[in-house]
């Protein structure tokens, strides 16, 4: 016998439901302290360090030291030099070169990155509602990775070339399509580039914590008389704050390797639109202005870390 629907109401603010119970518990509880793995003898387990010495000396050797330096050699005028303060950092910030690229950087991450976790999510619950069914369109997407970036290049030359295919299909309609690599639309051909790049990458990072709710919910859910866009709300969306964090910091570092599909694309010295803090710093490298170079690091650096700790402090603000 079907029970009144009236009876299975949801209401979006009183959490009484069984299924939001459970989308509650299912959060890591705040407060749990990681504790060292004892032997019978009551003593710590070493193990898992002495395992990691070797990486974590190369790490030491190639990351940690270079890095030190890297910041000594901010506060110095030139090789051999003495102290100078923060002179070469007021050098770099008064610098229109890094104006501009530090603006076009900016610009790009605010543009590329809530429009990749987006799109990447989407296609993502497109897939996971399709089943097996999608495997073919998941390897379509992916397929991008796989591509070598040389011929990724050559086909976006091709494609945005002012001889192009895009400006040939343009005449068609006899339209007078622009030289998009020497003009402001290179923005727009590089968000492209990076999107068309990454999505497969993110696509399989929301899958992965898709894949991790249990299906029980939504049945419990869909009982109580929820539609799909309340499943959403409170049962996707919440379960997924972990693997959102995980997939932006990922996309974050991935946008700052488009520099080589732009470097390949437009050279050295590309259009004002896309001169970004990597063809500086590249610029600054050729000239040998380790100055100017690694106080401009050290700066990225800075900004980057604040950054991460913020969406950290975030995210463990939102497990509790």
């Amino acid at each position: 016998m079907s029970v009144p629907r009236k009876q299975h109401r949801i209401c979006p603010i009183k959490w009484n439901c069984t299924w939001r119970n459970k989308v509650r518990e299912k959060k890591i509880q705040p407060g749990t302290k990681r504790r060292y793995r004892r032997n019978p003898g009551g003593r710590k387990n070493f193990l898992p360090w002495i395992l990691l010495a070797p990486s974590l000396l190369g790490v030491g050797i190639f990351t940690l030291i270079p890095f030190i330096d890297v910041f000594r050699r901010s506060f110095q005028k030139a090789v051999g030099t003495g102290f100078v303060g923060l002179e070469n950092y007021r050098t770099v910030i008064e610098n229109q070169a890094f104006r501009l690229a530090a603006g076009n950087t900016g610009k790009f991450l605010l543009i590329c990155l809530p429009l990749l976790l987006g799109l990447s999510l989407f296609v993502a619950l497109l897939l996971e509602r399709l089943g097996r069914k999608g495997n073919l369109l998941k390897s379509g997407f992916l397929l991008p990775m796989a591509v070598p970036a040389a011929s990724v290049v050559l086909f976006w030359q091709l494609f945005f070339d002012r001889e192009g295919i895009l400006n040939h299909i343009l005449e068609i309609f006899h339209i007078q399509g622009p030289d998009y690599m020497n003009s402001s639309g290179a923005f727009g051909v590089l968000v492209a580039v990076y999107i068309w790049k990454n999505l497969g990458y993110d696509m399989i990072l929301w899958l992965s914590g898709l894949l991790g709710i249990p299906e029980s919910l939504y049945e419990a859910a869909r009982i109580d008389g929820a539609g799909e866009v309340q499943c959403f709300w409170f049962i996707t969306r919440p379960l997924l704050v972990q693997t959102a964090f995980l997939t932006g910091t990922l996309s974050l570092v991935n946008a700052f390797k488009v520099f080589r599909e732009a470097w390949m694309i437009a050279g050295n010295y590309p259009h004002d639109s896309i001169y970004m803090l990597q063809n500086l710093f590249n610029n600054w490298f050729t000239k040998l202005d380790m100055q100017k170079m690694t106080a401009g690091a050290v700066m990225l650096a800075a900004v980057l870390g604040i950054f991460l700790i913020l969406c950290q402090k975030a995210e463990e603000r939102w497990k509790q």
